[in-house]
């Protein structure tokens, strides 16, 4: 019997002392352990205190930079973001913006970094955030300085980076100051829409009208959508017969405007030529 409860005092001690330890942790070092293996960490810890000093120079706002911390890791060969062979990766995006905004924000994000292919698995909303969880197929994991180089682009940052496993990450995005990364319509500056798979997303904040003439080549049913800056839909444009050339009054609210076929863009062969005017 005493055996049995100086075992058990023995492990009560022990985790006592685990937490203990991790709570003398600096915010940074429980970031970088977060990240790697247990025995990554304990093996190079040395080596870890040198390249981690000072530890201010990874702290921003009084938050550690966790893509700092990440990139840091993976620049001298602690974090390895490369499978051996194509992975089903997890990847979860929470943000306390409008979840409408942020998976176009996100989408646009994901494709410009190269992510085509994905499936959304979940979608949360609360009263204090959304989570957007999505699944694809990788030979690496993101790698969060590119991801926030191109979220810099839309005035959005990553705040924090949890690392559940290899293969599951979540991303922590503000979105405070976001806004699609969109080319911007100007009075009598013309542009021309080349052929695409994608509905033409753009900025028509600066614009009171829109000419949108069509080639002789497309076969073009206009479905054209109007947005507000939070993404609400505004208005809708649906023709059921072929347009050669479209002459459009952009609502006072409107900020962004999508432009796409009733049927599919493939009627669109050739080019649009957007002729704007007026200014707001």
């Amino acid at each position: 019997m005493v055996k049995i409860v100086l075992s058990i005092l023995l492990l009560c001690s022990l985790s006592f002392s685990d937490e203990l330890a991790k709570s003398q942790d600096s915010n940074l070092t429980q970031k970088i352990k977060s990240f790697l293996d247990t025995s990554v960490y304990e093996n190079n810890k040395k080596f870890i205190n040198i390249i981690f000093d000072p530890e201010s120079d990874y702290y921003a706002n009084e938050r550690v930079d966790v893509v700092k911390v990440v990139e840091t890791l993976k620049e001298n060969g602690l974090l390895n973001l490369f499978y051996k062979s194509p992975k089903e990766i997890k990847l979860n995006f929470i943000t306390s913006g409008s979840p409408l905004f942020f998976v176009k924000l996100m989408g646009d994000t994901l494709r410009n970094i190269g992510y085509y292919r994905y499936v959304t698995t979940a979608s949360t909303l609360n009263s204090s955030e959304f989570t957007w969880s999505i699944n694809l197929t990788s030979e690496y994991a993101t790698d969060p300085l590119v991801l926030q180089t191109e979220l810099n682009k839309s005035g959005s940052n990553i705040i924090d980076i949890v690392r559940i496993s290899q293969t599951e990450w979540t991303y922590i995005v503000d979105m405070g100051n976001s806004f699609l990364n969109l080319q911007e319509l100007e009075n009598a500056k013309n542009i021309k829409l080349k052929r695409s798979l994608y509905a033409h997303w753009l900025n028509v904040s600066k614009i009171k009208r829109l000419k949108i003439i069509s080639s002789r080549r497309n076969n073009w049913y206009p479905n054209i959508a109007y947005y507000d800056a939070s993404l609400h839909l505004l208005k809708v444009i649906k023709e059921d017969e072929k347009y050669s050339k479209i002459n459009l009054k952009i609502p006072k609210e409107a900020k962004y405007i999508k432009i796409s076929d009733l049927y599919s863009l493939k009627n669109v062969k050739d080019k649009l030529t957007l002729y704007p005017s007026g200014s707001r």
